[in-house]
């Protein structure tokens, strides 16, 4: 199977305290990857290094031949150039229009010409289920329909590489849902390679391919979401069913102070 991204024996830390420990595996392209774990695990760091915007203290991540951690700057916004980012925020510009802030980086980074920009805008557009919304500000539309906008934005320069942080935080079940049907139309139809950062279980079981699990810097799990599904490990099943791992966690305990005159 092809590989669209390999990292081996990535380290990264903060202020030398280290966050990824010697992570290794690789994104297979055109599937859903989904980097799971729990808070302060190491997902929204390695995420950051995947799409350029942080260096590793050691390790490698290839692409197409080359190490994204070896690039310069010229050479990483080349990169930057074919792959889309989701944020988990969104990241649209308020005092543009949502026409506008997908029309953004096909200025920035193209040629074209203002009729053939329009053109791409209301396919992608289209695409995300917002045909007719291209008028509208950020602020006037509900939390989904800027996640959709965002995702339209990101799709603006038609990228092989698509990465999501967090896609379904702040919305409802269903809206969720529906997010993760746009997520699995596009590798889909375009066959495009996504890697998807979540705590959502039911988004997890729906969409991925293939799931990575980190806990505290260190990699547990590399497999399938059937395999994910009959881990024994132990962290694995507490993840599953939500089971917290605080040593002195007794839910005893905590039911008496809540029900204490």
């Amino acid at each position: 199977m092809e590989k669209a991204l390999i990292i081996k024996d990535l380290v990264a830390g903060y202020n030398n305290k280290i966050i990824l420990k010697k992570i290794s595996f690789d994104v297979p392209k055109g599937m859903i990857t989904a980097i799971v774990g729990g808070s302060g695990s190491g997902k929204s760091t390695i995420l950051k290094h995947l799409i350029g915007l942080l260096k590793p203290l050691s390790g490698e991540i290839i692409t197409k031949g080359y190490d994204l951690t070896k690039l310069d700057e010229k050479d990483l916004n080349k990169y930057r150039k074919s792959m889309g980012v989701l944020f988990q925020g969104s990241a649209l510009l308020n005092s543009l229009t949502i026409e506008e802030n997908v029309a953004l980086p096909i200025r920035e980074h193209s040629k074209l010409n203002e009729s053939t920009i329009k053109i791409m805008v209301k396919m992608k557009l289209d695409l995300v289920g917002l045909s007719g919304f291209g008028n509208f500000y950020p602020s006037q539309l509900s939390g989904g329909m800027k996640k959709r906008a965002g995702i339209a934005r990101a799709m603006a320069l038609d990228p092989e590489l698509i990465f999501f942080d967090e896609p379904q935080a702040g919305l409802d079940p269903i809206t969720a849902s529906g997010l993760d049907f746009l997520i699995m139309k596009l590798r889909d139809l375009f066959k495009m390679t996504v890697v998807v950062v979540t705590h959502e279980l039911h988004s997890l079981f729906t969409i991925a391919d293939k799931i990575i699990h980190l806990d505290k810097g260190e990699l547990i799990f590399d497999g399938t979401k059937e395999e994910f599904k009959r881990s024994e490990n132990p962290k694995i099943v507490n993840f599953i069913n939500r089971i917290p791992e605080e040593e002195n966690y007794c839910p005893e305990d905590y039911f008496n102070i809540l029900t204490a005159e």
